[in-house]
């Protein structure tokens, strides 16, 4: 596999040059480590002293557990005394891999950014869960987090090798190249190694792989479920709702959990980067926390896996509405994606929050199939002029419909 320039690079790279370690959080297999491989190579060509440490190698982690003189010690014996260093006011750049592996992460952190200027780190764990479950408040301004996530289209465009610049409008030939591409990311989804992997069934024995040890072994560990068949019966119910209303009693009766127990699995799940609950947008702070979520798979092929047993050729709308959400989230962030329903049920997918603009979006398969009626209602309603129609099909003649690749 090649090592791509991700899009959150440029945000990481602003942090060079200051005192905080920066953590970046997220699922397995979504390129945390190539992210790491991609800086170590840009500071290596701008000859700054940098190491990378894989914590999935247990000699390392026994290093890292003896404490930061050990840890001091073993850079001196790669060649990175800080001494030297320190007086030339230059650093040595740290990338730890799978940080959550030490027995007391937030204690190693809070030492190196506390007491050893000379070292900066950027580091990486693979669920938040872990990490926070191991991280203490002591580490309040010590670092700066990031999540990533599995390829954004853009992204995907790159993986391809396909040349791509925003413009307003495109050629004919370059819109069909362009839905073409889009139904097959929202199909197979973004985990790098399945956009790199042309033949469909193997991209299918990957993501099973993704479920077998990720979801069903490592989540089911870092959560100590009890009963196995039970949690993978909630997988499977969870992505065949994906993009639908949360009934929390109703998957409790089907998959015969107790209330508390899904939630409890809920929470586990959205921690560890598989599956977001959206909650209804409203200005009333309690009436948002307290209305139905809806619930949305991050990746479109691992939802499909677990739901269909099988990459489809045909794009469901489910699956559709729930790629747009992916992006929506990799572009603007998951706390500003809501979406509302009013008690007589007029529905808006997704309500996006950024600043001081509020902008309804609706998600349709084909242009013909938006009906403006719940879209009109809330603009009258909270006084807006701007919405937005996102689709893969139909003429998109008009200043509010849109490609996905625009939203």
């Amino acid at each position: 596999m090649g090592i791509y320039r991700r899009t959150i690079f440029e945000k990481l790279i602003k942090y060079l040059n200051t005192k905080d370690a920066v953590v970046l959080h997220g699922a397995r297999q979504v390129g945390k480590t190539y992210i790491l491989f991609y800086l170590k190579k840009y500071l290596e060509e701008r000859k700054e002293a940098c190491h990378y440490l894989d914590l999935e190698d247990s000699r390392f982690v026994q290093i890292l557990d003896a404490g930061p003189q050990e840890f001091i010690k073993y850079l001196a014996e790669e060649g990175f005394d800080l001494e030297p260093l320190s007086k030339k006011a230059k650093k040595v750049f740290v990338l730890i891999d799978e940080i959550q592996y030490l027995k007391n992460p937030s204690s190693f952190l809070k030492i190196i950014v506390d007491h050893f200027p000379q070292i900066k780190l950027f580091v990486s764990g693979s669920s938040s869960f872990n990490i926070k479950r191991k991280f203490k408040d002591s580490l309040v301004g010590r670092t700066v987090n990031f999540d990533i996530f599995n390829l954004s289209f853009p992204e995907f465009l790159l993986f391809k090798r396909y040349k791509f610049t925003e413009a307003a409008t495109y050629t004919k030939r370059k819109e069909g190249e362009l839905k073409n591409l889009y139904r097959e990311y929202a199909l197979f989804g973004g985990y790098p190694k399945i956009v790199l992997t042309p033949d469909v069934e193997m991209k299918e024995k990957y993501l099973q792989q993704i479920i077998d040890t990720y979801l069903r072994k490592d989540i089911r560990d870092l959560g100590a479920v009890k009963n196995i068949d039970k949690f993978n019966k909630l997988l499977e119910v969870l992505a065949s709702q994906s993009s639908q209303l949360l009934n929390v009693a109703e998957v409790s009766n089907t998959c015969s959990l107790s209330k508390a127990t899904v939630e409890n699995y809920l929470f586990l799940l959205e921690q560890t980067y598989v599956i977001k609950l959206v909650r209804p947008y409203s200005t009333n702070i309690r009436s948002e926390l307290f209305k139905t979520p809806k619930i949305f798979f991050y990746d479109s092929g691992l939802m499909q896996m677990l739901w269909l047993k099988g990459l489809q050729k045909q794009l469901l709308g489910p699956v559709f509405e729930t790629s747009v959400f992916a992006e929506l989230v990799k572009k603007y962030g998951a706390e500003t994606v809501n979406f509302w329903r009013t008690t007589d049920k007029k529905e808006i997918d997704f309500i996006l929050k950024r600043k001081n603009e509020i902008r309804p979006i609706e998600v349709k398969m084909n242009t013909f199939q938006f009906k403006p009626k719940a879209v009109k209602y809330f603009l009258e309603k909270y006084k807006l002029k701007k919405y937005q129609v996102v689709s893969l099909e139909g003429e998109i003649d008009d200043h509010h419909y849109f490609y996905p690749w625009r939203v």
